[in-house]
C-alpha cells in the first residue's frame, strides 16, 4: 500500500484520525482530549513508523500543514491542536464524546 493510500484510507474508515509524534507536546494535548472524553480516534505516531517522514510529505501536499498534530474529524480536516481545542471548546465534538 502506497502511502497515499495509508493515508487516504486511515481517514476515510475512522471519525477521528490524528497524525502525531510521540514527543510533541501538542500532540498530547490533543490526545489527552480524545482520551478524557473518550472519543474514538485513530492515532498515528509518524516518528516510530519507518515512512513517518513520506506521511508527514503527504500530509503537506494534501491539507498545507506541515506540523503535527495533524487532525481530522469526519474525513474533514480540522488542523492542528489549536483547532481541535477550539472546536472542542466550541461542542464541536460532543457527537463523539463517549464513543470509545
Amino acid at each position: 500500500m502506497s502511502v497515499e493510500q495509508f493515508v487516504d484510507t486511515t481517514i476515510a474508515n475512522n471519525d477521528v484520525v490524528v497524525f502525531a509524534k510521540t514527543y510533541c507536546p501538542y500532540c498530547h494535548a490533543t490526545e489527552k482530549v480524545i482520551a478524557d472524553e473518550k472519543i474514538k480516534a485513530k492515532v498515528i505516531q509518524l516518528d516510530i513508523l519507518d515512512n513517518g517522514d513520506e506521511i508527514q510529505a503527504y500530509l503537506l501536499k494534501k491539507t498545507g500543514q506541515r506540523t503535527v498534530p495533524s487532525v481530522f474529524v469526519h474525513q474533514k480536516h480540522i488542523g492542528g491542536n489549536s483547532d481541535f481545542q477550539t472546536l472542542y471548546k466550541k461542542g464541536g465534538l460532543s457527537d463523539l464524546s463517549g464513543t470509545a
